[in-house]
């Protein structure tokens, strides 16, 4: 059986260089230019971006030269993030308000098709009719943009740990602009078994899928290892290619994302990095192929 090679989309991290999500400053030390010409170069066909880069960008240029930058390249698929706090109240929310505009206008003139955002994860109390509410307001708005929301779900989430809670808020909501960004990480630290993806994860809402590996036991506290010590595809104990057919299994056939965020990946030239990613992904698929081939 022939498979077509996938499409691939590096996330924001995995060309970032020396920045980590959640510091005090997300920006990259790279310019978008740079990062943009490198990763179209390297056979990619997506881009991710977070949104301090993006602010970063638009203090000297524009939106328009943003998209023009982006199809001289060839990039068919931008990807923004990661709108916190939007289910929130007080100065939080009017700073997620500020984010959830300017995303969703960026969105809207570079023809973004997904924004993704997040759960809950500070230790405070979740109503679960509001949450459930504001995220169905939250996938509204982005419908008018002509864009949708992908919540990711994270194991040290207070609002939606596993993906069993995240298949339960976008189905009980039923927004056709509500889905979920699913991240092989996630999934594993969640304790969820991937079958719960062949048979309970509605392709409808499935929007964003997310590949990397780690070690069989989170190293130091879920947050440190999700941030340091990601491996490339393959290099680590998930089982990559049963997580790529269970995805398949859903009649999932878009781009895939693929997401390192690790010390050893920051420390490592751009070109360098893009290149063994791709070629450890691209593995990765011809074993889900040849384990479909074999079981046909």
């Amino acid at each position: 059986m022939t498979q077509r090679i996938p499409r691939l989309l590096p996330t924001s991290w995995t060309t970032a260089g020396n920045a980590t999500p959640q510091s005090a400053d997300e920006r990259s030390p790279l310019t978008l230019p740079d990062r943009i010409a490198a990763v179209a170069a390297g056979g990619w066909q997506g881009f991710g971006l977070v949104h301090d880069d993006l602010v970063e960008f638009l203090r000297t240029g524009s939106l328009d030269d943003l998209s023009a930058l982006l199809g001289d390249h060839g990039i068919t698929h931008l990807e923004l993030e990661f709108l916190g706090d939007w289910w929130t109240t007080g100065d939080r929310r009017d700073a997620s308000d500020r984010m959830r505009r300017e995303l969703f206008a960026a969105a809207e003139r570079l023809g973004a098709r997904t924004v993704k955002v997040a759960p809950a994860t500070l230790e405070e109390p979740i109503d679960r009719d509001r949450f459930f509410e504001e995220f169905n307001r939250l996938a509204t708005e982005a419908a008018a943009h002509g864009t949708r929301v992908a919540l990711e779900t994270l194991p040290f989430s207070t609002s939606t740990p596993r993906l069993e809670d995240g298949i339960e808020l976008v189905t009980e909501v039923g927004n056709p602009a509500g889905g979920l960004c699913v991240d092989i990480w996630h999934v594993h630290r969640g304790n969820t078994d991937y079958s719960v993806i062949r048979d309970r994860l509605p392709v409808e809402h499935l929007f964003v899928v997310e590949l990397d590996d780690a070690a069989a036991e989170a190293e130091g506290t879920l947050w440190e290892d999700t941030v340091h010590r990601r491996l490339l595809p393959g290099a680590g104990a998930f089982d990559v290619p049963e997580f790529i057919n269970a995805i398949r299994a859903t009649g999932y056939d878009d781009i895939w994302g693929v997401e390192i965020i690790s010390r050893t990946h920051r420390s490592l030239p751009l070109e360098d990095a893009l290149s063994r990613t791709r070629a450890a992904t691209l593995e990765c698929f011809a074993e889900a192929d040849r384990r479909l081939t074999a079981g046909a």
